[in-house]
C-alpha cells in the first residue's frame, strides 16, 4: 500500500543503499511495542544529541544498549518473579521491550546514564577530517606554459 519510488533520487545521490529499508521500516507501524516504553528525541547542539527512555521499574543490570551496523537497539526484561504476587490492580508496566533507532553516518553513543526512571543515552555525529568539506585549487596551465617558454 505504501510505496514510495526512490528512483530521482539513486540518480543524482551515491551511497544511500540503506535509505529505501529505512524508510520502509519508518513507514510500518511498530504496533508490537505498543508505544511501550515512551521516549524523547532532542538536538543539545549543533552535532549532540540525547534520547530519553521512560523505564521506570527497571534496574540497571535489566538494560541492555547495543549499536550494531548503525542501529542502537535498547532493550530491557525484568529479572525478578513475579509469581508469588497477588494484584489487586497493576497499572505500572513491567514488561519486556526492545527499542531501535537507527543512526545516521557517523553518530556514535558516548555514554548511557539512568537516573530517576529515565535512561538518558548521548550521542554525537563526529565527521572524520578526511570527510570534511576542503576546497580544491585550480591550476592555470597557460600560465605555466608562458612561464617555460620564457
Amino acid at each position: 500500500m505504501n510505496n514510495i519510488d526512490l528512483t530521482p533520487l539513486y540518480r543524482s545521490s551515491i551511497g544511500f543503499d540503506r535509505l529505501a529499508s529505512m524508510l520502509d521500516s519508518a513507514l510500518r507501524s511498530d504496533t508490537s511495542s505498543g508505544g511501550y516504553p515512551p521516549y524523547n528525541i532532542e538536538a543539545l547542539g549543533e552535532n549532540r544529541y540525547g534520547i530519553t527512555i521512560a523505564v521506570a521499574g527497571f534496574e540497571q543490570s535489566e538494560l541492555d544498549i547495543q549499536v550494531e551496523r548503525g542501529v542502537l537497539t535498547v532493550r530491557g526484561r525484568k529479572t525478578e518473579d513475579d509469581k508469588g504476587r497477588k494484584y489487586l490492580y497493576q497499572g505500572i508496566a513491567a514488561r519486556a521491550f526492545e527499542r531501535k533507532f537507527n543512526l545516521a553516518e557517523h553518530v556514535e553513543v558516548t555514554d548511557a546514564e539512568l537516573r530517576n526512571g529515565l535512561l538518558n543515552i548521548h550521542l554525537v555525529k563526529e565527521i572524520p577530517e578526511a570527510e570534511k568539506a576542503r576546497s580544491i585549487s585550480i591550476k592555470d596551465t597557460a600560465k605555466s606554459l608562458e612561464h617555460k617558454q620564457s
